[in-house]
């Protein structure tokens, strides 16, 4: 009686009382049970996967994080290029500063600005860096964000770049997953944990206040207030010269969103379509477009770049301008501004090319910025402005799965660049060949993916080999090199697979909403093709293939793992989502049901529940091995999907394994230690079940 109540229940969409999840105690992050468990597990795990060649690998991965010459990536503030920096003598790091010229030399000075180590030692305090914001263009005021044990929310404090310290009774935010923002130097917009009913039911503020230097925080004025079961709420100022404006954000969902002009206090709603992204660059407003809009008599594709005067916008005009319009093979993957242009980073069939584009005499001009030299055919650019403000100059990183990742110094309008960075080679890749293949899905829709393997592999289906994929929230996944997968992985034998699946960004918004709510079943059959046609290809076999997935990609394991438990051997689940049930109450999970659907509603759970990997998991089915890993710190996807998973695999009789950081956020590790701990783990547990 009992379970058939029980089974009438979840078809209803209604949640079945706590006691029937004999897992739930695990959801208590913090818990001391929950703890044991975790302790017991990790034991189990690091038991499992140790010895010798295990200690070996995990040091050769921490030589490689720890390693001095790697790029120090920077961002320019004033006449300084500022990098954060971990390595073996500064394990939690230093925000540290040079000068452009010395940072062109092999071994250039640095100032060090912020020691993380010896700040979190003085104040007993787990510190993480989780970024800065300084007052532009040459402010000398910053807002340090920082973490405890890397988790997303933060306490902002205010610091004196002048006097190279914090500023005693400055600006200092409580922990909050919110935002600051400079409007001048004694003013700040804050939105953050204001007390009861300010965060919104995803736990991000929904209240914005202006914040007066030597003011309480209570005392702040309101600026907005977005509703309950909206997403979040944000405001900024661009401070660029002479285009000064204040914009009021409100994000109703993950992909929905409303935009405010503050003018002297008061709000007028830019008029873009909802699930639009736009933003300011001078005089212009530029609006990215996710869905098809039609506007005075023209429609415009989704995808497509689009730019028109602001004020004359502002004041109803609408001839608009396209910057770009996407094709069949392409989509725009980034937009970077520099003081006089636009730098647009394109993919085409999953590879990157740029255009720039300039207004003179109230017109745009374009050219393909060529990039012949250092450029692989298979391969990413990464395009940063030095300063969007002052300076034409930007920073052009190029790699691929083989190449090391080299930093350029470009100048928009010219096509010479300045090699400033190079990384290592951290395994030789002569012996290695990057082929780029296409699967057929269920549906007939065509999947690309990539395949990085030895060139001497024979195709008997022997070789092991790890798929790797995402499919969500609009994300693609681009060819990079990773001295981590080449030492771990590639030169142990390994084949590298990364997977294009619907559901992120490779091919723009269409490929995303190819696979929202109740059309995720695409991006799991289209990662189950590729894994169909790496066999049918004989590059592997399901005896030797393991998949891998963090996050969404987590889910995206777990629901092959469960539909498709034939076709792999390994399983490799990190900080996943995995009980599609709940996951909308768990920490930050009520922010992505735009992306998942509402489990509460029983026609959107109808979908949802068919593939919850946590709800589809039998005692009878035989099922690869799993190796679990997450954060005790991740307060994003909270640490019980995975907890669970484990459980009831294990009460079930299924070969997991379970490994939990105590520290690390969403990233799974808050430092380079942890970071080789956990990708030795990884590696080795692969090594084990697919040689």
């Amino acid at each position: 009686m009992q379970k058939a109540a029980l089974k009438l229940a979840a078809l209803a969409g209604v949640d079945a009382p706590a006691q029937q999840d004999p897992y739930t105690w695990l959801e208590d992050v913090g818990g001391e049970q929950p703890l044991a468990w975790v302790r017991e597990h990790n034991a189990l795990a690091e038991g499992a996967l140790g010895g010798a060649a295990h200690e070996a690998l995990r040091a050769r991965l921490q030589s490689i994080l720890d390693a001095k010459e790697r790029i120090p990536y920077v961002s320019r503030h004033g006449d300084h290029l500022y990098n954060f920096w971990r390595d073996a003598h500064h394990e939690r790091g230093i925000w540290r500063r040079t000068t452009l010229p010395e940072y062109r030399k092999a071994a250039p000075q640095w100032e060090t600005v912020i020691d993380l180590d010896a700040l979190a030692r003085d104040e007993h305090e787990n510190w993480v860096w989780a970024g800065v914001t300084c007052l532009e263009p040459r402010g000398t005021r910053c807002l340090v964000s920082l973490s405890r044990g890397g988790g997303d929310a933060d306490v902002v404090r205010e610091f004196d770049l002048a006097a190279g310290s914090f500023v005693e009774g400055g600006f200092a935010l409580p922990e909050s997953k919110g935002s600051a923002a400079w409007i001048d130097r004694d003013t700040l917009f804050v939105a953050t944990d204001f007390g009861p009913g300010s965060m919104t039911a995803s736990g991000y503020p929904r209240i914005v206040k202006e914040w007066k230097r030597g003011t309480p925080l209570a005392a702040a004025r309101l600026v907005f207030e977005a509703d309950a079961n909206d997403l979040s709420a944000s405001a900024r100022k661009d401070l660029t010269p002479g285009f000064e404006r204040e914009f009021v954000t409100r994000q109703i969902g993950f992909y929905s969103s409303e935009l405010f002009l503050r003018e002297d206090g008061r709000l007028r709603k830019i008029d873009k379509p909802e699930d639009a992204n736009a933003y300011a660059v001078r005089d212009q407003l530029l609006i990215e477009l996710r869905s098809d809009w039609t506007v005075a008599g023209r429609t415009w594709p989704q995808g497509a770049l689009l730019a028109i005067d602001f004020e004359r916008f502002m004041r109803g005009e609408r001839d608009l301008e396209a910057l770009f319009v996407p094709t069949a093979a392409s989509s725009l993957d980034g937009v970077t501004v520099t003081r006089s242009a636009l730098l647009l980073t394109v993919l085409d069939k999953v590879k990157n090319r740029l255009l720039e584009l300039r207004r003179e005499n109230g017109a745009w001009l374009r050219r393909e910025v060529a990039t012949e030299s250092g450029t692989p055919g298979i391969g990413t650019l990464g395009v940063t402005a030095l300063d969007e403000i002052e300076s034409d100059d930007y920073f052009l990183s190029v790699t691929d799965f083989l190449t090391p990742t080299t930093l350029y110094l470009g100048q928009a309008g010219s096509d010479a660049r300045e090699p400033l960075k190079a990384m290592p080679a951290w395994f030789d890749p002569a012996p290695y060949t990057v082929s780029q293949f296409e699967a057929r899905s269920k549906d007939g829709t065509m999947v690309p993916y990539f395949v990085v393997m030895a060139k001497q592999a024979k195709f008997d289906g022997r070789n092991p080999t790890v798929l790797y994929g995402y499919g969500g929230f609009e994300v693609s996944l681009k060819p990079s090199y990773s001295g981590m997968t080449g030492t771990g992985w590639l030169e142990q034998g390994g084949v590298y697979v990364l997977a294009n699946i619907r559901g992120g960004g490779e091919f723009g918004p269409r490929w995303h909403q190819a696979a929202l709510k109740e059309h995720r079943q695409r991006a799991f059959d289209d990662f189950l093709a590729v894994a169909e046609d790496l066999i049918r290809r004989k590059v592997t076999s399901p005896r030797h293939l393991g998949i891998m997935g963090g996050s969404n990609g987590g889910l995206l394991v777990g629901a092959a793992l469960t539909q498709r438990p034939d076709l792999f051997n390994a399983v490799v689940c990190q900080v996943p989502l995995l009980d599609m049930r709940r996951y909308h109450t768990l920490l930050a999970g009520a922010s992505w049901m735009g992306e998942y659907g509402d489990p509460d509603d029983p026609a959107q759970w109808e979908f949802i529940g068919k593939y919850s990997p946590y709800q589809n998991v039998f005692k009878d089915k035989q099922y690869p091995r799993v190796l679990f890993t997450t954060s005790t710190r991740d307060d994003r996807v909270h640490p019980g999907h995975a907890r669970k998973m484990a459980a009831l695999m294990e009460s079930q009789g299924h070969e997991v394994l379970y490994w939990e950081n105590t520290e690390g956020g969403h990233a799974g590790a808050a430092n380079n230690t942890q970071t080789a701990r956990m990708w030795a783990l990884t590696w080795s547990f692969l090594r084990k079940q697919l040689q």
